[in-house]
């Protein structure tokens, strides 16, 4: 009995030893890591060092995005339980100064197992030394502050869609900074310190490790920022003077590198708050009554202005597409600048039940190819294509890289979109070749479509478009950089310098007069297609959406830039007509006469025809005797009329540095003052520069121009600076754009 009983006493034990065995092995070997875990979580606190977010730089290396050092602030909802803190103390104390609910502060307090729980990301040092004073003067335990990094763009919505944005994380979330993510993060650091039994930290440097950060890298664009200031200042315009409803692209190429310069698209948005939309979409959502409905455009109304459209999206080039049918029709010999055609306003086609109609229904006549071009002839383009065949077309249309996606270091870019091989071919059919020759049945990206005319007329080389210039790291070394890459030869030099030379003659007496910019050679392309997207099953009279577009390069023999721009859907409320001449010529050539010698510092050369024509700063002459002011203002070209009977200036209009056409009357005062208060601004849509002018300073007003030559008789104001019927200063300069009338009314 004795020894059953010391048996199975024996034998608990054991049982008991192995069940405590397997229990150790499970805690010590199986769960190790586990609580391994536990016990520096009680031991050790860890707090990160945030590594500073590379910065984007634009190509003369002034900064677009740039991380600056701001303080997190922290709770430990332990901490404060165990210290006995006042939760409602702390609760109001955060949120009157971080601009936090009361509610919040509290909902995270209650987390009582946590020691971290983020109250307001990212604050500035003045916030930060408001939260660390009552910090202070509260004796508050539990609240903690954290070094961090914020993304600032200082110039706000410029290039913006390229740059893109953060997310609250400092992670990319849009553009660039979503591209180049990876190399811009960097790699966080932490500092590592011990706690007492009582959590407590332990704050002697013999406790604590500090694991430094990496910051980022930097990235050095293409971007030229003050060619983008330009086109996106004149493409804003142009919003606003041609009431255009669905938005504007714009890019501006360096045709030799592929380097861009600009990417500008309407709607834009500020990178710092890139939630909020702009005005005009504001004012159309304004009209949504249904909340959810509100709702759901207010979210597509942001993708859409965050939308980089330039790239991403897809166009029916129209007009501006017959560059590519003239360099080909020229480089296979299915033409010459000599050839002579017969344009009688339409063309039968294989394949088409009606005729094929030319922009001009009664026919360009009897013209050689140059004027053919200068006309935009849509008859002409189509009998060069006939002459090339399906098959070649579709050869030059690969190699100017139309078929494929550029290859731009972005991830938004999209695909064009065209006829299969076995419709486009089809001897039976020739359609498609017919309006693809004028640019139409097919789309493609601006960016495909700047790419292929960038190597028309630099000498016949398709050049890899990019945008990030360099890689770089903190200390300046080059990690990584790009360069300049030819793809392949299209066409030859001699072809290319043919197609600039007729591109210049459109501009100088073509569809694209209105581009003309003083003192320089410029060559472009007009056009006019159909905004696909937009038609409608509307009435038969109802008027079509358009998209009006214009290409320009210069200087025209050697070019250093060429600029596309669209704008889609211009109103018809304007009263301009409705066409890529009249409308989007007139804005390239006010963006080139800001680039080319404020940006590229190409200096102008003027003929004396331009001198007669040119826009001249108005001298300071306040001061001088009468005498002197007269002689300075005459041998610059001013009119002079003397007010008073003084000796010497004591007013003048129009006002120092304003500038004004040459030949303005200015106005000396000799012993008495100009005029104060303000003046009604007349309409001055439709008149003659000579009839504006006048109109102008019978009221006080002085006048400036853009777009075509003043002395063309036949031009007339498209659009004026200062709206008609609003009340502007005495003495204010108005600038007018002038568009030659005929020129406006071709494709």
């Amino acid at each position: 009995m004795i020894a059953r009983t010391l048996f199975l006493l024996a034998l608990c034990g054991v049982a008991a030893f192995a069940l405590l065995a397997v229990r150790l092995y499970k805690v010590q070997i199986d769960n190790n890591d586990h609580y391994e875990s536990l016990a520096l979580g009680n031991q050790l606190r860890q707090t990160t060092i945030t590594a500073s977010r590379g910065a984007i730089l634009d190509a003369n290396g002034k900064i677009m995005a740039v991380s600056a050092a701001v303080e997190n602030v922290f709770i430990s909802p332990y901490e404060i339980g165990r210290d006995n803190q006042s939760v409602g103390l702390i609760a109001d104390g955060l949120a009157g100064i971080l601009d936090v609910s009361r509610e919040f502060v509290i909902e995270k307090a209650a987390i009582t197992a946590s020691q971290y729980q983020i109250i307001k990301y990212r604050i500035e040092s003045e916030t930060a030394r408001q939260v660390r004073d009552f910090i202070k003067d509260n004796e508050i335990t539990g609240v903690y502050l954290e070094p961090s990094a914020r993304r600032y763009y200082p110039n706000n919505s410029l290039a913006g869609q390229i740059i893109g944005f953060v997310g609250t994380d400092n992670t990319g979330l849009y553009g660039l900074e979503q591209q180049y993510n990876s190399l811009l993060t960097g790699v966080d650091g932490r500092v590592v310190g011990l706690k007492n039994a009582r959590g407590a930290n332990l704050s002697f440097s013999e406790y604590e490790d500090v694991f430094d950060a990496h910051d980022g890298l930097d990235i050095i664009l293409t971007i030229d920022s003050s060619i983008q200031y330009y086109v996106e200042k004149h493409l804003a315009q142009a919003i606003e003077d041609y009431d255009v409803i669905n938005g504007a692209m714009c890019i501006a190429m360096e045709p030799k590198t592929g380097a861009i310069r600009a990417i500008a698209n309407y709607p834009n948005y500020d990178p710092n708050d890139y939630q909020t939309l702009g005005d005009r979409e504001l004012e159309r959502l304004s009209r949504i009554d249904d909340r959810d409905e509100y709702l759901a455009a207010y979210r597509d109304a942001q993708f859409r202005q965050w939308r980089n459209r330039a790239i991403a999206d897809t166009y029916e080039p129209g007009s501006v597409f017959k560059i590519i049918t003239l360099a080909m029709a020229l480089e296979e010999h299915a033409a010459t600048p000599e050839s002579t055609f017969d344009c009688r306003g339409s063309l039968d086609i294989l394949g088409r039940e009606d005729p094929l109609h030319c922009w001009n229904r009664y026919g360009h006549g009897q013209q050689d190819l140059n004027h053919a071009i200068q006309n935009s002839c849509n008859v002409v383009c189509v009998e060069m294509a006939l002459r090339l065949g399906a098959r070649t077309f579709y050869k030059y249309i690969d190699a100017f890289g139309l078929f494929d996606k550029t290859g731009l270091d972005s991830a938004a870019e999209g695909r064009s979109i065209w006829w299969s091989d076995s419709v486009f071919f089809d001897r039976n059919n020739q359609s498609q070749l017919a309006s693809a020759a004028f640019g139409q049945t097919f789309k493609v990206t601006p960016l495909q479509m700047i790419t292929a005319i960038a190597a028309t007329v630099n000498g016949g080389y398709l050049m890899q478009p990019y945008i990030v210039q360099q890689v770089t790291d903190s200390g300046g070394n080059i990690i990584e950089a790009a360069e300049p890459t030819v793809l392949r030869q299209v066409i030859s030099s001699e072809t290319s310098a043919a197609v600039r030379s007729i591109l210049e003659d459109v501009v100088k007496t073509g569809t694209g007069k209105n581009a003309q910019v003083r003192g320089y050679r410029v060559g472009g392309k007009t056009g006019t297609s159909e905004n696909t997207e937009q038609i409608s099953a509307a009435a038969e009279d109802a008027k079509k959406d358009y998209i009006v577009s214009f290409v320009g390069f210069a200087p025209a023999d050697d070019p250093e830039i060429v600029i596309l721009l669209l704008l889609d859907t211009p109103s018809y409320e304007t009263g301009i007509n409705i066409a890529g001449g009249a409308m989007a010529a007139p804005v390239v050539g006010n963006m080139l006469a800001d680039i080319l010698p404020l940006s590229l510092g190409i200096r102008a050369s003027y003929s004396q025809e331009d001198l007669m024509d040119i826009n001249v700063d108005m001298p300071r002459v306040s001061g001088r005797s009468v005498d002197s002011a007269e002689e300075l203002l005459s041998g610059l070209g001013f009119e002079v009329i003397v007010v008073g009977d003084g000796d010497s200036v004591t007013g003048q209009l129009p006002m120092p540095n304003a500038h004004v056409s040459s030949g303005t009357t200015a106005i000396v005062y000799a012993g008495e003052e100009p005029p104060r208060g303000t003046v009604t601004v007349p309409q001055l849509h439709g008149m003659s520069y000579a009839s504006a002018q006048k109109a102008l300073e019978g009221c006080g007003l002085f006048i400036r121009t853009t777009g075509a030559p003043r002395s063309d008789a036949r031009v007339t104001v498209s659009i004026q600076s200062i709206p008609a019927r609003s009340e502007t200063a005495y003495g204010s300069v108005v600038e007018v754009t002038l568009i030659d009338s005929a020129a406006a009314e071709r494709n």
